[in-house]
């Protein structure tokens, strides 16, 4: 089956089920409407790519930029500190343990997680590379935790018990909240 029409059976899939699910609960018209935007998200990937990006030159130089409009880590001057919870942080931006907004990389090696703990504030999550893997309530159990695949988006609402980490492969998140972000353990029940 050629790609677009394999999207195009997706797109059909998704609108089926979400007006069945909207139907249920009295938001057909939203139903239509995301199935009518899968459909358009469907097509507008399933078209041939004519033109790619310019590759980077090896010889750009970046004190060319102006540093009022612009400034960067390359990945090799990213500090990474290993946290007792075998995490391995790296702040982008702000101060996780003060107020204010913060913006923070986490590499949970494999076969590493968190136990059940909360955070303060609300935390976004964005999986950059492996497969995270996300549990919730006061008991320890791994083997209940639900994978988050890369590029996956998620929100862990403020005071509300988790834990997390990595199986048999490294990953790689990007948190951004606001501090601080304090961790409390609980009690495992």
């Amino acid at each position: 089956m050629p790609r677009t029409a394999k999207l195009r059976n997706v797109g059909r899939a998704v609108d089926h089920q979400a007006r069945r699910i909207a139907k249920r609960y009295g938001l057909a018209a939203l139903a239509g409407a995301v199935g009518a935007t899968m459909l358009i998200f469907a097509f507008g990937f399933a078209r041939p790519v004519t033109a790619l990006p310019e590759p980077a030159r090896p010889d750009a130089n970046p004190a060319n930029l102006n540093p009022a409009a612009i400034s960067f880590t390359l990945p090799k001057d990213i500090k990474w500190v290993t946290q007792p919870n075998g995490a391995i942080n790296a702040v982008l931006r702000g101060d996780p343990s003060k107020p204010g907004p913060y913006i923070v990389l986490t590499k949970w090696t494999a076969h590493h997680m968190s136990r059940p703990h909360f955070h303060p504030n609300d935390r976004y999550v964005m999986v950059l590379s492996g497969t995270w893997w996300v549990g919730t309530g006061n008991h320890f159990d791994p083997d209940s935790t639900v994978p988050m695949p890369t590029g996956t988006f998620a929100e862990h609402y403020g005071k509300q018990v988790h834990y997390d980490g990595a199986k048999d492969e490294d990953v790689v998140l990007e948190i951004v909240g606001d501090g601080p972000a304090t961790q409390t353990r609980v009690e495992e029940k």
